[in-house]
């Protein structure tokens, strides 16, 4: 039943507890691989990475889990890595040097026309302010600088999968409905999902926000760029919380099955490899 995961969090960054607890709940789930990706840390400190005097730790950590539940499921060690500008992303040298088995390209912050960094990725009532008070209501200005650096984040590479693409569409749609439906904001996702394939990336359907929300992320509408340029997909839970390490999985894949998907990416062995959808 294509039980694997590899988005997730923990306490070394914005997880709501240790590692070992997911890892848990993941093999009593019966799931075959799972892999750790705490937010990699940033150059200014956030209350939602991990810190880079931790990494060691936290790889070991995940050794450590290697040793103990081994036997039972494959477990791997990966870094959601934000693209922020040209000397922070997943491509630098930092990031490609770390003993890590997979790396997530995201995008979370964005810089406004004042050169402040704010993050997208926060309430809907948040985002409102953040619209107002940093783009002076401009919100196609704030949208366009998302995409920017989604595309910038493609063009570095250094990952193996895109995370939560174009997850802004939410509260976009929160403020401006119509929006997220019209030619402008269509070419921006045609121009993203284009540039990812030409690259030879994957998409991840990430589930986190199914069980409240009932989206994933990329939405279903656009599923539609997937399909055209054959996006190979990995689903994931993008989790914080141990008991949610399998929130939206089924739902994600009888959807990818109704949308004419018949298989996703997992990592085993250490390589990525096409499986068939199974429910």
């Amino acid at each position: 039943m294509n039980l694997t995961n590899y988005h997730s969090h923990c306490s070394f960054c914005d997880g709501r507890a240790p590692m070992e607890s997911f890892v848990e709940s993941a093999v009593k789930a019966g799931f075959t691989a799972y892999g750790i990706s705490s937010h990699a840390p940033l150059p200014f400190p956030t209350a939602w990475t991990l810190l880079r005097e931790r990494v060691d730790d936290y790889l070991q950590e995940v050794n450590r889990l290697r040793g103990l539940y081994g036997g039972q499921i494959e477990l791997y060690a990966g870094m959601e890595i934000d693209y922020l500008n040209e000397e922070q992303h997943p491509a630098i040298l930092y990031f490609q040097q770390l003993s890590l088995d997979y790396r997530i390209g995201s995008v979370h912050l964005v810089y406004t026309p004042e050169g402040k960094i704010i993050d997208t990725d926060t309430s809907v009532e948040n985002f409102r302010r953040l619209l107002a008070e940093e783009f002076r209501g401009d919100l196609k200005g704030l949208v366009s600088a998302y995409f920017l650096a989604s595309m910038h984040l493609v063009e570095k590479g250094g990952f193996d999968f895109v995370g939560h693409a174009n997850k802004i569409f939410y509260n976009v749609e929160q403020c401006e409905p119509d929006l997220t439906r019209g030619k402008w904001y269509q070419k921006k996702l045609e121009d993203l999902f284009a540039f990812v394939a030409e690259k030879g990336l994957y998409i991840e359907i990430n589930t986190k926000c199914y069980p409240q929300r009932g989206c994933f992320f990329p939405c279903l509408e656009d599923w539609k760029w997937l399909k055209r340029w054959k996006i190979p997909v990995v689903v994931n839970s993008d989790t914080h919380f141990p008991e949610l390490v399998n929130a939206g999985r089924r739902e994600a894949l009888q959807a990818l099955l109704e949308n004419g998907f018949r298989t996703v990416a997992e990592f085993h062995g250490g390589e990525w490899q096409e499986v068939p959808i199974s429910l």
